[in-house]
């Protein structure tokens, strides 16, 4: 089986507590980057990957997600994201912001946020025991599985895969 010219990437713009924020309220509660984000000045949230491995294929299946931090954690994040010794922070805690398909209520689930060199963005990892996102990204998926994920997240492919 081949995931041919399929993506394997996908993400939010922005944490699921963005949308709670009426729209016509968010230029002025909201402070945002493409990888940081703070409401009201008291939410404060960061983008980073989550990686669930494809065990019988070359690459994986990512997600870039949104996780809250505490706000300690966030003013640390960034006085030191231009700083390369950042990748020698001890991971921060976080809640999952971001719906991952295919896995059920993922919103709020337990996650550790871990700091990667200057330019990339931080590793998440699922620590909430025994959710299945949190069991297929330390035990990995199979391509069969993967290809099940991206056909849900793209209704219109199953067609596609169907076509002789």
């Amino acid at each position: 089986m081949e995931l041919g010219n399929l993506p394997l990437t996908f993400g939010s713009d922005y944490p699921e507590y963005y949308f709670t924020i009426p729209e016509e309220e968010r230029e002025t509660r909201i402070e945002e980057t493409k990888s940081l984000c703070v409401v009201d000045e008291e939410y404060f949230f960061i983008r980073g990957r989550l990686t669930i491995p494809i065990i019988d294929y070359e690459e994986d299946l990512i997600f870039d997600v949104w996780t809250t931090l505490s706000e300690k954690n966030f003013i640390r994040t960034n006085e030191l994201w231009n700083d390369p010794d950042r990748v020698n922070e001890p991971p921060y805690f976080g809640w999952l912001q971001t719906y991952v398909p295919t896995y059920g209520n993922t919103l709020n689930i337990k996650t550790e946020v871990i700091t990667q060199e200057v330019g990339v963005i931080p590793k998440v990892v699922v620590i909430e025991e025994d959710h299945s996102l949190a069991l297929d990204q330390t035990n990995g998926i199979t391509l069969e599985k993967a290809l099940a994920i991206i056909t849900e997240i793209i209704p219109d492919l199953h067609q596609e895969t169907n076509k002789e």
